[in-house]
């Protein structure tokens, strides 16, 4: 026969039971309210993580430093301020460039509506396709745009969209880079002690393996903003030396632009093969191929030996995984993914593992 004390314990174990699903749910209703409410501001939070994450090292080595002890508030602010400049600098010596030599822009464009553009001689020189190609080039480019085929949809109405599209997008763009910055001030001032908060909630949320996980999703990121950005940095220098030796005009432009498209895989060649182009249109044969062969086996070297390794090294991932985590993410995120996706990746390793072992 079943105790009344018994019957009273369970019923205390089956209400306690209820209490902590409804508190559950809860909290789960909880924070999808707050993050459906916060969603416009998500792209600036998982950016400034993704900042955070890469320059954690050398926080924590700041920190440590005697005069950065009791200035961690100044500390945040020196961080935030060179994070920023990092992203406006380059902006603003595009803007300049193009601001100075906006006159010339003008008159080509003028001069292009004017007469169009002619079919260069390198188009009757091509071993296939010549024909077509300048036929084509002959009726759509080198008329007058104004009465072009080419430029018929290309009218006022449509500009004015554009620009304004344009617009849109170049304010958002700000704004979430403000918050950004923003976001990243708060984190670079809690310091370690939040590195620490963290790693204490996933280890009561999901063990020292939920702990262990999320160290190597942080280090996945760290080497992948390293993988990328020190890669691109690499082959931007290296190719605007090359820009600069065979005579291509504004090298050191170039080599920017160079730098951040090599930052997104596979995507060099597209800077470099357009001043080979250039080069080769003004007879320059031999300086066409130097840079065309150049550039290609630097992006070989870098795609194929040294991005791997920083990437797939630190973060212990095959590099065809790492490939799928860059391309996916940056397809899936934007280019925020180009580093969530090898973190994830690294999710589907740690699981791999643990379900063969």
């Amino acid at each position: 026969m079943i105790s009344r004390d018994q019957t009273s314990a369970d019923e205390k174990d089956r209400t306690r039971r209820l209490q902590r699903t409804a508190s559950g749910c809860l909290y789960a209703v909880l924070v999808a309210v707050a993050l459906w409410m916060i969603r416009d501001f998500i792209p600036a939070v998982v950016w400034a993580a993704v900042i955070a994450i890469a320059l954690w090292p050398l926080l924590t080595w700041l920190e440590q430093r005697p005069m950065f002890r009791q200035r961690g508030m100044w500390l945040a602010v020196g961080l935030t301020v060179v994070i920023g400049l990092v992203f406006v600098v380059p902006f603003v010596v595009v803007a300049a460039q193009a601001g100075s030599e906006a006159a010339d822009l003008l008159r080509w464009f003028h001069e292009l509506l004017r007469t169009g553009i002619p079919v260069p001689d390198l188009v009757n020189h091509l071993p296939m396709g010549s024909k077509q190609i300048a036929a084509w080039w002959q009726e759509n480019l080198a008329t007058p745009f104004e009465s072009s085929p080419a430029a018929k949809n290309f009218h006022s109405a449509t500009v004015v969209a554009m620009t304004r599209h344009f617009g849109v997008r170049v304010a958002h763009g700000l704004v979430v880079f403000g918050f950004m910055l923003v976001t990243l001030f708060f984190v670079f001032k809690a310091g370690s002690k939040l590195g620490e908060q963290l790693l204490e909630a996933s280890r009561r949320g999901f063990g020292s393996e939920g702990a262990a996980l999320v160290r190597r999703m942080t280090n996945s990121v760290r080497s992948t903003v390293t993988g990328l950005v020190v890669v691109g940095l690499g082959e931007g220098a290296l190719l605007g030396v090359a820009y600069l030796v065979t005579g291509v005009p504004h090298a050191t432009l170039l080599g920017m632009l160079t730098a951040i498209a090599a930052m997104l895989p596979f995507c060099a060649p597209i800077v470099f093969i357009g001043s080979a182009l250039w080069l080769l249109s003004q007879g320059a044969t031999v300086a066409a191929i130097s840079v065309a062969v150049f550039g290609f086996v630097v992006v070989f070297v870098a795609e194929h030996f040294v991005r791997p390794v920083l990437i797939g090294g630190a973060a212990r991932l095959p590099f065809l995984l790492v490939l799928f985590g860059i391309l996916g993410g940056a397809e899936t995120f934007g280019l925020v993914g180009l580093f969530i996706g090898p973190a994830l990746m690294t999710v589907l390793v740690v699981l791999w593992n643990d379900w063969v072992e």
